[in-house]
């Protein structure tokens, strides 16, 4: 007998910003692993969760996420010694800014993972999937696409990059 794939009235879109070194060695884990998780994660790799400009979060939520995934080493494990420290704090004040411009805070997530924690990668991103699914799509940004004004620098080929494949 056939197992029935699942079918919702929502299909959650979920944009990963994730470190080289260990959290997208650990999604591969779990792609190799052949470990099963839902494929709404659109996973964007970074050299480290340090260099996660919060303006890129915001322009997810602009062209259409509906959650968005932070992850990269374990705190003390970060191959650029303090990148995941300074990650942290920048993301504590940033999760403020976007409660006061009216984004549920459920709908962001950050989070650690391992090269070796394949089978925490799965649990992060089905968790995610899960209660974005239950919160129904984003809206709130979908209007600012059109009204969008940044100054930042893109002043890296990998920034650049980066900003303009998101979403």
């Amino acid at each position: 007998m056939h197992a029935e794939k699942l079918q919702h009235e929502f299909e959650p879109k979920i944009v990963a910003f994730v470190c080289t070194w260990c959290t997208y060695a650990g999604a591969d884990l779990a792609g190799t692993s052949r470990m099963q998780y839902p494929a709404n994660v659109r996973v964007l790799k970074f050299p480290c969760t340090g260099r996660i400009d919060p303006v890129f979060i915001l322009r997810a939520f602009q062209k259409g996420a509906d959650g968005v995934l932070v992850s990269g080493c374990h705190p003390g494990d970060c191959h650029y010694m303090a990148g995941n420290f300074h990650a942290r704090r920048r993301f504590a004040a940033f999760r403020a800014l976007l409660g006061f411009v009216g984004v549920d805070l459920e709908r962001l997530q950050f989070s650690w993972v391992s090269a070796a924690e394949g089978g925490k990668w799965v649990e992060v991103v089905t968790e995610l999937t899960e209660k974005v699914r239950s919160m129904g799509p984003m809206k709130e940004f979908k209007a600012l696409e059109n009204e969008e004004q940044w100054s930042g620098a893109l002043n890296t080929p990998e920034l650049r990059e980066a900003f303009e494949s998101i979403t």
